[in-house]
């Protein structure tokens, strides 16, 4: 059995590309690392914007308003959901997993002064495609600030 690491890394989400980061965190999460998400509104979506609204206002029509499925229009759910979806959910690892991440919007009060890491692969700066922000897609979908 694996020993159990209690260490409490926080991700600055900021320029990070969503899909590659949910994928490394999920890894880690499965080897029982504790992780929060800083900035996650501020994570990259690849592709035209124009048509990654059109696809996820789609997305949203998909349900039922009372029994789902369920589609969050704010940056930290979005980021949560996506690394759900890397994780075995259903299994109890996978939720066990699940429930050691956090994920906020902007930077909390409290994480002010503690150290901050980027995943260097998962870095906006290698696409040559057009990008955008999780941020910029979350206000074109329905999310307002105040929520």
């Amino acid at each position: 059995m694996k020993p159990i690491n209690q260490t409490i890394t926080i991700i600055n989400a900021e320029g990070l590309i969503l899909g590659r980061m949910a994928s490394i965190v999920a890894k880690r999460l499965l080897e029982s690392e504790k992780i929060i998400i800083v900035n996650a509104e501020k994570a990259v979506l690849s592709g035209k914007k124009k048509s990654k609204v059109k696809e996820a206002k789609k997305f949203l029509e998909v349900g039922h308003p009372k029994k789902g499925p369920f589609h969050y229009r704010r940056p930290d759910r979005i980021v949560r959901k996506t690394v759900r979806g890397m994780l075995p959910y259903k299994q109890p690892k996978g939720k066990q997993a699940y429930k050691r991440l956090k994920v906020s919007i902007g930077m909390p009060e409290e994480l002010k002064e503690q150290k901050t890491e980027t995943l260097v692969e998962a870095r906006a700066e290698k696409l040559t495609c057009p990008y955008f922000t999780l941020g910029e897609l979350a206000r074109e979908i329905g999310w307002n600030l105040g929520e």
